[in-house]
């Protein structure tokens, strides 16, 4: 259907419900000689006579009336999809879709998921995990939450999560039968849990800082892994000794399945953000997630934080 069709029958249902031009253009904002003109041409393209009209009465005409019927429950249709886009505007409601990284799976929404979704009981959150970069747009999500450098240049950032520090740690069987590192020269004598790099099949060096000077050691081991989460799950079978992001290790600390090693080593990388496009409407559910996720935001405030260490980035620097 033509706009103007719309419009003019727009104008028409203004009148039937006055039984006045004049009643109707006040309600519109529009001159009673201008709802005439668009009357003229609605009943023009129709080629039949909606109204009956003279100087002091309008009413309508029996084709009017069947028209007027059908059309009710539609235009009732449209205001309710408006008024329940006015109220999601207002109110965090629908379905909200976040990709994040592994990391932040577990760092940022995991802590937060409980605390949103009993805040706000008509929301429903999907979560899908993926190290790899896409498009986040075009895959239909609603935002994205990762390293910075994921976020396209038109991109809004958020801080979701401050500078990450790295743990060495291994189960309390392992560290029974070998004495912890004291330096990370020490770990040349253990096994280590290895890391491969899934981009260019590198094997990952471990980042160390002490007193603002970083290093990397090579390390080896019985096991190679090419993913965090088995990395951490070597290390809690007493496999060997692991590296993993502190946030990832520290259930794991608090319940006594793993022991920490060489702290004062650990350095610290630059944290995690929640990226989404447009500055403009940005969805109600989101805005509130955004919230949540900063009001609890965790992680080491340190001076200075290294770059991403398990960033794809980075990899493709190795």
């Amino acid at each position: 259907m033509q706009r103007d069709s719309l419009s003019d029958l727009t104008v028409f249902m203004a009148i039937a419900e006055h039984l006045s031009f004049r009643g109707a253009a006040g309600r519109l904002g529009l001159t009673p000689s201008a709802l005439s003109h668009s009357m003229r041409q609605l009943e023009d393209r129709l080629g039949v006579r909606l109204l009956n009209r003279t100087t002091r009465s309008v009413s309508l005409t029996d084709a009017g009336l069947r028209l007027l019927e059908r059309l009710r429950p539609a235009v009732d249709q449209i205001t309710d999809a408006l008024e329940d886009l006015n109220e999601a505007r207002n109110r965090p409601l629908g379905r909200l879709r976040i990709y994040a990284t592994n990391l932040a799976s577990v760092a940022v929404v995991a802590p937060a998921w409980k605390r949103f979704l009993t805040a706000y009981p008509d929301v429903n959150l999907e979560l899908e995990v993926g190290e790899a970069a896409i498009d986040i747009v075009a895959r239909g999500f609603d935002a994205g939450i990762g390293p910075q450098d994921r976020a396209e240049a038109d991109m809004i950032s958020v801080r979701v999560m401050g500078p990450i520090r790295m743990a060495v740690v291994a189960a309390p069987s392992y560290f029974a039968q070998h004495p912890a590192p004291r330096t990370p020269d020490d770990l040349a004598r253990h096994s280590c849990v290895q890391y491969r790099r899934g981009s260019d099949g590198a094997m990952f060096e471990w980042p160390f800082e002490r007193l603002g000077k970083p290093r990397k050691v090579s390390v080896s081991g019985r096991v190679i892994v090419n993913n965090t989460d088995l990395a951490l799950r070597a290390a809690v079978d007493g496999l060997g000794i692991g590296y993993t992001p502190e946030a990832q290790a520290e259930p794991f600390l608090r319940s006594g399945q793993l022991i920490r090693a060489l702290e004062d080593w650990s350095p610290a990388f630059e944290g995690l953000f929640l990226y989404y496009p447009g500055r403009q409407r940005v969805p109600a559910a989101l805005r509130a997630f955004i919230d949540v996720t900063r009001a609890g935001r965790r992680g080491a405030q340190m001076g200075t934080s290294l770059e991403n260490p398990f960033s794809p980035l980075q990899a493709s620097r190795a």
